[in-house]
């Protein structure tokens, strides 16, 4: 007996992150997965990892997965559904509506395109970087459009159930101002604040705590990759961008004159707003609860993070978060861990008991 739900040989073009971590998926539910890439370095590593194969002229896959940067998605799909003109095709890019576009103008035979966008990814590219649990439990956006049935596009969805993920449909133009709204102009935001640090005094930069580094996280990401996508998603970017700076005028007007009727009450709005929005957002497994933070003091020696983990695990908490923050020069650090809100007096009890340091909680 097998689980597998995907009977088609899948070609994945684009040996990086995304590329090599559905291979190595497919891989363990023993489907039958060739690679390329414009680099023969990057199919080799994914081979070496054990990936799948190196496509030769002779396969017929049933799908293609095209993984490439945003701004030669179109071409190469265009080029993969001429080459393989029995095989369903779909991409991973992170905008849908210019591919989309791109391919019509082409004349490609859009009745066999689908395009996707998994959810998931990582600091880090290559495929040196790839898991094969990269997708468990994220969403998938499967991008309907006008010349193809979701019914027809079934082994994409087989895909994605077979790598974890969950499937989400929606069209291309609802998934690109969706994007926009939680990852494209997150990321300009977490820029524009990291780049003020450029000119920030050391005395400022010495004194960064958990909220500047939760803020610029994504700032270290891949800016030639960034540039491709926010042109291709401008205009749902911008909209965004505009309503923002008009919140942040109007905040700048505010603490300008604070003696001015309904100034504190501007700000005190724009920072409760900001608490709703939060509540907003998904956390574990899709559910929008909130979540304890518990924050342990541990000591800047090696073993202890990891014993906390293991303790945690033996008390028969389930954490649902780790953040760890150190200051430079400092004999300890602090493990923020989060859990559901029911655990957290029993388990500070039972770390303090441990001999653990609670600095705080929430």
């Amino acid at each position: 007996m097998t689980d597998r739900r995907l009977q088609h040989a899948v070609h994945i073009v684009g040996a990086g992150l995304l590329g090599t971590s559905i291979a190595l998926a497919l891989r363990e539910k023993g489907v039958d997965v060739t690679l390329a890439d414009v680099s023969p370095t990057a199919v080799a590593l994914a081979v070496d990892y054990g990936a799948g194969r190196a496509a030769t002229p002779d396969d017929r896959p049933g799908l293609v997965v095209v993984c490439v940067p945003p701004d030669v998605t179109a071409v190469t799909v265009a080029a993969q559904l001429e080459a393989h003109p029995e095989a369903l095709v779909t991409d991973v890019a992170s905008v849908k509506a210019q591919p989309l576009r791109e391919l019509i103008a082409l004349g490609a035979d859009v009745s066999r395109y689908l395009g996707t966008h998994p959810m998931a990814g990582r600091e880090r590219g290559g495929p040196v970087s790839a898991r094969a649990d990269l997708f468990v439990g994220r969403p998938w956006v499967l991008a309907g459009h006008d010349g193809i049935s979701y019914g027809r596009a079934a082994a994409i969805e087989d895909l994605i159930l077979d790598v974890g993920a969950v499937p989400v449909e929606m069209g291309v133009d609802e998934h690109d101002r969706s994007v926009a709204m939680i990852s494209h102009v997150p990321q300009l935001v977490a820029s524009a604040m990291a780049a003020r640090l450029v000119r920030a005094g050391d005395g400022a930069v010495g004194l960064a705590g958990q909220g500047l580094r939760d803020v610029t996280r994504i700032a270290a990401s891949d800016v030639n990759l960034w540039v491709q996508i926010l042109q291709a998603n401008a205009g749902p970017v911008g909209e965004i961008l505009r309503a923002l700076r008009d919140d942040l005028s109007g905040l700048i007007d505010a603490l300008e004159h604070p003696d001015q009727a309904g100034s504190r009450r501007q700000t005190a709005e724009l920072l409760s707003a900001g608490n709703a929005g939060v509540a907003r957002i998904p956390g574990k497994h899709g559910s929008s609860r909130r979540y304890a933070q518990i924050v342990v003091m541990i000591d800047d020696t090696p073993g202890q993070l990891a014993r906390l983990l293991t303790e945690i695990g033996e008390l028969g908490v389930n954490m649902e978060d780790l953040r760890l923050e150190h200051s430079p020069g400092a004999p300890i650090g602090f493990a923020e861990v989060s859990v559901l809100p029911e655990a957290e007096q029993s388990l500070i009890a039972q770390l303090e008991q441990r001999g653990w340091r609670i600095a705080g909680a929430s």
